[in-house]
């Protein structure tokens, strides 16, 4: 396998989001063919375990999606609560991403 790279400039998304009342905020970027390529997320406490955690979950996810992994791979591997919620901020991003994919033209 082979990492395929972002080029240096590119349009990036943001938002704002919470999870167990947690606030994050997200950014992510896109390949010129439209798949997510690249997760940024941070929590409003940068010297926080969950920002390091998001911070890190985010970094294994961009490396999972740049050699490959398609976003709904990922996305389904999540931990969830039992009404299908995400548990953690990552898979509530990758739920975000998904859901504006799908309202996409």
């Amino acid at each position: 396998m082979t990492r395929e790279h972002l080029p240096d400039r590119r349009l990036t998304t943001s938002f704002d989001f919470a999870v167990n009342r947690l606030r994050f905020t997200c950014s992510y970027s896109r390949f010129a063919d439209g798949r997510v390529a690249k997760i940024f997320l941070q929590n409003h406490k940068p010297a926080s375990q969950a920002n390091v955690n998001a911070r890190e979950a985010a970094i294994a996810a961009s490396l999972a999606l740049q050699f490959g992994c398609p976003l709904e791979t990922l996305k389904h591997a999540m931990l969830r609560e039992e009404n299908g919620g995400a548990s953690g901020p990552l898979g509530a991003v990758l739920d975000i991403i998904a859901a504006e994919q799908g309202r996409a033209p």
